[in-house]
């Protein structure tokens, strides 16, 4: 399975979705791993942030009122429908299309939307949200936990039933590795399914 594979079934989802997630309320584990991570770039003192699969934006506006400057990306026209009502810069890309100069931003966010990446070309989106990072930017990636399985969850609460992939905990760090330190690693059970949370860096003395 590649990418390519489910893309636009994952877009059809998506769009059909966006008037439900505009209405959901944010869960409170998430709003907690996003201002533990707003605490790094603080302390980086970070001032552009990417955004990949932002969805309706509600993280993306976070971010901006906390006085960054952020761009949103979403594969849904309507989920970027949703981000530019919110005021925000956003624009309808993949992750393997993210037009955008290299070492243009100090930190990409992507929560709950790697699961979407096979692991045929996980490799390539991690490398292009490196190259759009600058030396000792941080990456911050939520996504399910799991037994290593991929396909589409027939269980799906959205239709048409989207495509995932469930890596294990070792798993998904030895494909951050390949392409990032790995500033923090651990797993959440307090969620609707097990999620793994990591903060990557940019080695600083990358080129």
């Amino acid at each position: 399975m590649r990418y390519g594979d489910v893309i636009d079934g994952l877009r059809e989802s998506y769009d059909n979705s966006a008037e439900e997630r505009e209405a959901t309320a944010k869960e409170a584990w998430k709003i907690e791993e996003r201002a533990g991570f707003l605490a790094r770039l603080r302390e980086l003192g970070a001032g552009r942030l990417l955004e990949i699969g932002a969805g309706v934006g509600t993280d993306s506006l976070f971010f901006q009122q906390q006085g960054l400057e952020v761009v949103a990306t979403d594969l849904s026209p309507q989920m970027v429908a949703k981000c530019r009502e919110k005021g925000l810069d956003a624009r309808v890309s993949g992750f393997l299309d993210l037009d955008f100069p290299t070492e243009s931003f100090d930190a990409v966010f992507a929560f709950n939307c790697l699961l979407h990446v096979p692991n045929a070309d996980l490799p390539a989106v991690l490398e292009t949200v490196r190259s759009l990072l600058r030396p000792g930017g941080l990456f911050f990636v939520a996504v399910f936990s799991g037994d290593g399985t991929e396909g589409v969850w027939d269980d799906d609460w959205i239709v048409p039933h989207r495509f995932f992939s469930r890596r294990t905990d070792a798993g998904i760090q030895r494909f951050a590795r390949a392409s990032f330190e790995i500033v923090d690693f651990h797993v959440r059970d307090d969620t609707v399914l097990p999620s793994q949370l990591l903060t990557l860096r940019r080695a600083a003395a990358d080129q």
